[in-house]
């Protein structure tokens, strides 16, 4: 029997017996997943002026308990209310308080004839709380949608 065979097989046994398993993978810590959304949340209040191409849906939410992940987005519905394409969207951090929102869209691509619409939940932990029911929007302009009561999730 030659050398070289011999030689490649301890090799190859030495590599995978040294070899182990994987480390095992912390469990993520609850504290950067809400600073990073907190991080996010302040860059989207922090979005300057109103460029002359976009349109801005603006508003306050109520009901938000303080560390809950709020989303808003805006969606165009098919006739079986099943979301189709998002429009906008944007992330916020409950504090308990009344909720301030900002939210920018470009107005070509709001569909002419198409239903659009607000729509917002609030998740704690990862678990849905609350949500907000469906805001109609019918016109492409900038518009102030007043005060928005988030809901208990079913």
């Amino acid at each position: 029997m030659s050398l070289r065979p011999l030689i490649l097989l301890s090799v190859f046994s030495l590599l995978v017996a040294c070899g182990s398993d994987a480390p095992k993978s912390q469990p993520p810590t609850p504290g950067p997943a809400p600073q990073q959304a907190q991080k996010k949340a302040r860059e989207a209040a922090d979005l300057g002026p109103l460029p002359a191409y976009q349109r801005e849906l603006s508003g306050t939410l109520q009901g938000v308990p303080a560390g809950a992940e709020v989303e808003l987005a805006l969606l165009v519905i098919d006739d079986k209310d099943r979301p189709q394409q998002l429009l906008a969207s944007s992330s916020l951090i409950g504090n308990n308080q009344v909720l301030p929102f900002h939210l920018r869209f470009n107005p070509q691509s709001f569909p002419s004839g198409g239903r659009v619409e607000l729509r917002g939940r609030a998740s704690q932990s990862g678990q849905l709380i609350l949500h907000l029911p469906s805001q109609l929007i019918t016109q492409p302009t900038t518009q102030a949608l007043g005060q928005l009561q988030f809901v208990k999730a079913p």
